[in-house]
């Protein structure tokens, strides 16, 4: 009765917290030994079928999961109590059946081959067998279940691998009792479309079992029959592109060469669908062509007598990608064919120089075709009908220029510069004609096909850009896409024009008068972004009318930057690549300028009571100034990419215009910060600015630095928060190795420790950020500064047991860094004493903390992180470990209940074995050991593992 209940409340109580317990309960219930027993009363004929199909699918998992338990004598009682199960079913509900089936097919796979040799061609004798209950179309329905779920159910079985191999050969050759019985079925005139379909359906299943293409040959030409049945259609489609996508198949060379011929026949029907709309039907001919086109590129070419029937292939798949109508509005089929010009790209040019010359010369012609075809489906459709498509078509169709701008870069390398001057020559015709006035759209994708080639392809050698800089002006632009390409391709050429300079003043007026028009906020100002980074050094004459019109428009974009935030915050980017190449008092004249209107914004803010609507604008320009001063660097860093030490080259004397900046406004943002010590945002903005600054300016931030420790000392004593710390850990980073610098980094760092030690105290659960933001500040210091560690005031002891505690947090990145800080912490043990004392004193309780984490109490993400933590401590404290793992595995139930002595013990000497000096090594002990503890090890979770 229980049973029933829980299967009454899991499909029909409405709470849904019912629900999850009988699930729960239920699906215990489905391991559990009664299963046995219960699973078959569950099949009576007087249930509905939700309680028939419950006892089928416990069935399936027992036989599936718990094979082993089962006696070898009882397997052909198990047998054929399921053929009297299926045979009963064969009229009765259809999910019933398919489970009924699933759990026959998983009998057969531990079975065969020795305990049930010919396991398939009983199956198709006993259904073959008159029975005069059951209707001879329901068995045969039947019979055609169970051979469909027999190779999906091997796809998706336990078996260990060997056995896989094994029992995949058996089905290969068992395949000889099915594929006569499908090809009879289909080829009788009195089968119905129902039947057909089922055989199809079995056929598509059969093919991924790796069968020899040849043994499939007669049912593909069956299938490629059926493709004439509207009724059949999309199955048969199926059939024949699993069939021919098996990677088995590029073996069977003439099977495939008979394969073309059926799919070039395709072709009439293929127009027609075309012609008359129906989608369905262009679509399932493309997928095929497209099988045989992108899975047998290779082997298809090497048969160079046969090239003309390979190239009528590639033809009609150009067709498919140039399918008439807007994708994805007329048409969703082009997008399938992107892929094959990869792969018959690549297949030509890994031939050897003469053979590639040949097909170089076939070929070039297809591909300068196909850039025609890709930029006419690249096209925009008329402003009238994009203005009725739904946003997502508009997401769809933007997605579908980038992959093909993706393919067309890509087609580069077989076509190199002669692309580059067709695409110039057919702009150059199309603006200059003066006859014929061309679409904005066709301007537009020429554009599109050049910018998408410029942005990844080094085009500085090209000789068709001065033309095309020189074009650019002349076209008239009438709309917000064509001006967003105008704007993208002058991006892409930005580093052509670092090493042009004289060309920059044909496109910057451009991009200055998009900056005035909202719409095409992000194309303008990401361009002049890049124009800015390239080619700073070349902008001086025009630093004053950027600034201005940046200005003029940044007055207004405080208006309506709170929706385009990152534009803003792109612009101020922009302007600080701008100044660094300017004079220090022209900068300052100019960051003056730039700068005032937002300090007086802020000051008023700062006066106001704290509220939601001047918090976003407090951060807005916190965010504006962090960006001006991450770009706004006006030393030359070094471009000895060799050192890892960031070398500056100074280039004037006294302080940096951003430091100057930052001490004017240093009292403002301590005013704001003491109104908004509660909120983190704010916390966060404000010490991005100097983490900012800090990361551009290196050591010229030096003149900061002790006003910024006391700052961050009193904000952190006040309300912790772990941007506070990740600024300090910056600092300890940068100024780890200037003795004149450190003395208040070192008294912030030691302040910071002390009150995140007591927030320990205090319980750090609801902490998380900060604790893990710790960590990685005592793994920085232990890199940078170790003799911190020495510091009479650092309490060692206690910064070690709050990283024991925090390997314990269930979030991982917390675990994470409080593994990377002991790992930095334990080879320290050798030079600083202090630290020495307490691993050896408290390192067994680190221990014990890592073997919970690895018996099951931490995430299986992590192993790698405790095994690291495992590896050190053997290298720096061997003689300990041997004590305290000896120790800790003494530990009844310790630390996992599912592993027993033996096994602990192996672990055990694993690690104290020679093998400990190989990390690799100790990181796959400790999964295989993660495994045992969670009772995982052999199952599929492992898998992947």
């Amino acid at each position: 009765p229980c049973l029933f209940q829980a299967l009454h409340q899991l499909y029909y109580d409405p709470n849904i917290e019912n629900k999850n317990l009988a699930q729960k309960w239920l699906m215990q219930a489905q391991v559990s030994p009664q299963a046995w027993h219960f699973s078959w009363l569950l099949l009576n004929m007087d249930k509905v079928p939700e309680i028939q199909y419950f006892g089928a699918s416990a069935l399936h998992i027992k036989i599936s999961r718990y094979w082993n338990d089962i006696p070898a004598d009882q397997y052909e009682s198990l047998k054929s109590q399921l053929f009297t199960q299926i045979t009963r079913f064969a009229s009765g509900s259809k999910i019933v059946l398919t489970r009924l089936c699933v759990a026959l097919a998983s009998l057969a796979l531990s079975m065969m081959p020795e305990a049930w040799p010919c396991a398939v061609a009983d199956m198709v004798r006993m259904f073959q067998a008159e029975d005069s209950n059951v209707d001879g179309r329901a068995r045969c329905l039947a019979l055609l279940e169970l051979l469909t779920v027999l190779p999906e159910e091997f796809q998706t079985s336990r078996l260990p691998q060997y056995r896989k191999g094994q029992v995949r050969s058996v089905l290969a050759q068992e395949c000889g009792s099915v594929f006569p019985l499908l090809e009879q079925l289909l080829q009788q005139q009195d089968s119905p479309g129902f039947i057909k379909q089922k055989v199809l359906k079995c056929f598509s299943s059969w093919v991924q079992l790796e069968i020899p293409l040849m043994d499939c040959e007669n049912l593909i030409q069956a299938a490629f029959t059926s493709l004439q049945d509207p009724e059949l259609f999309d199955t048969a489609v199926e059939a024949v592109v699993n069939a021919i996508s098996q990677p088995d198949a590029q073996r069977y060379v003439n099977t495939l060469l008979k394969l073309i011929p059926p799919v070039l026949g395709l072709q009439e029907q293929l127009r027609q669908a075309v012609q008359s709309g129906d989608m369905e039907t262009s679509h399932g001919i493309c997928r095929i062509a497209v099988a045989l086109g992108e899975n047998h590129s290779r082997a298809l070419l090497d048969q160079v007598e046969h090239w003309q029937s390979f190239l009528a292939l590639v033809n009609m798949i150009m067709f498919c990608t140039g399918i008439p109508g807007h994708y994805p509005v007329n048409e969703t089929t082009s997008s399938l064919t992107l892929t094959f010009w990869y792969t018959l790209q690549d297949d030509i040019l890994s031939f050897e120089p003469d053979k590639q010359a040949v097909y170089q010369q076939v070929y070039r012609p297809v591909y300068f075709q196909l850039v025609d075809v890709l930029l006419h489906k690249a096209q925009f459709p008329s402003d009238e009908e994009y203005g009725f498509w739904s946003s997502d078509e508009k997401e769809q169709f933007r997605i579908y220029r980038v992959d093909i701008s993706d393919t067309l870069m890509y087609v580069y390398e077989m076509l190199g510069a002669e692309l580059l001057s067709s695409l110039y020559d057919k702009l150059g015709r199309l603006l200059t004609n003066t006859e014929q006035p061309s679409t904005w759209q066709h301007t537009e994708a020429l554009l599109y096909g050049f910018q998408s080639i410029a942005e990844t392809i080094d085009v500085n050698y090209s000789d068709v850009v001065p033309g095309l800089i020189g074009l650019i002006p002349r076209i008239s632009i009438s709309n917000v896409q064509l001006a967003d390409t105008v704007m993208f391709t002058i991006g892409a050429l930005s580093e052509w024009l670092a090493d042009h300079p004289v060309m920059i003043n044909n496109v910057l007026p451009l991009v200055l008068q998009a900056l005035g028009n909202p719409e095409l906020s992000i194309s303008s100002v990401s361009t002049l972004k890049k124009i800015c980074r390239e080619c700073k050094y070349d902008l001086p004459p025009y630093a004053a009318n950027i600034v201005a019109v940046s200005q003029g428009n940044d007055l207004t974009l405080y208006v309506f930057s709170l929706t385009q935030t990152s534009q803003c915050m792109w612009l101020m980017q922009a302007l600080g690549f701008l100044l660094s190449a300017l004079q220090v008092e022209e900068i300052l004249k100019n960051l003056h300028s730039l700068i005032t209107p937002y300090i007086q914004q802020l000051e008023k803010l700062a006066d106001e009571t704290p509220n939601p609507s001047n918090k976003l604008a407090i951060i807005h320009i916190l965010g504006l100034l962090s960006n001006l001063f991450t770009t706004l660097d006006i030393s030359h860093h070094d471009d000895d990419h060799e050192s890892n030490e960031v070398k500056k080259v100074p280039v004037q004397q006294g302080p940096n215009p951003v430091v100057v900046v930052l001490q004017q406004v240093f009292q403002l943002i301590q005013k704001v910060l003491s109104k908004w010590l509660n909120d983190a945002q704010v916390v966060e903005s404000v010490c991005a600015i100097f983490e900012k600054s800090v990361k551009t300016l290196l050591d010229d931030f030096a003149p900061m630095v002790p006003q910024l420790c006391e700052m961050l000392g009193q904000m952190y004593s006040t309300i912790p928060q772990a941007s506070a710390i990740d600024l300090t850990r910056q600092l300890v980073h940068i100024f780890a190795h200037e003795p004149a610098h450190f003395p208040p980094i070192k008294a912030l760092f030691l302040l910071v420790t002390s009150v995140t030690l007591t927030l320990f105290q205090q319980g750090p659960r609801d902490h998380p950020d900060i604790v893990d933001s710790f960590m990685q500040l005592l793994a920085q210091a232990l890199k940078r500064k170790p003799d911190l560690f020495l510091c009479s005031n650092l309490d060692v002891k206690a910064v070690f047991q709050c990283g024991v505690l925090s390997l314990k947090f269930p979030e991982a990145p917390t675990v994470k860094s409080s593994c990377g800080f002991f790992t930095e912490l334990l080879p320290r043990c050798g030079e600083l004493a202090p630290v020495g004392q307490v691993v050896h004193e408290n390192g067994k309780v680190l221990l014990q903390a890592v073997l919970e984490g690895v018996g099951g109490q931490a995430s299986r993400s992590l192993m790698d992180h405790f095994a690291e933590i495992l590896f050190a401590l053997n290298k720096h404290c061997f003689s300990h470990l041997s004590v305290w793992i000896k120790e800790a595995m003494q530990q009844e139930g310790f630390p996992s209940a599912r592993v027993n002595p033996e096994q602990k013990e192996t672990f055990s000497q694993q690690i104290l074995s020679r093998e400990r000096v190989n990390k690799r090594r100790v990181k796959e002990m400790v999964k295989e050991f993660t495994l045992l503890c969670r009772g995982l090890h052999g199952t599929e979770y492992t898998a992947d593992y």
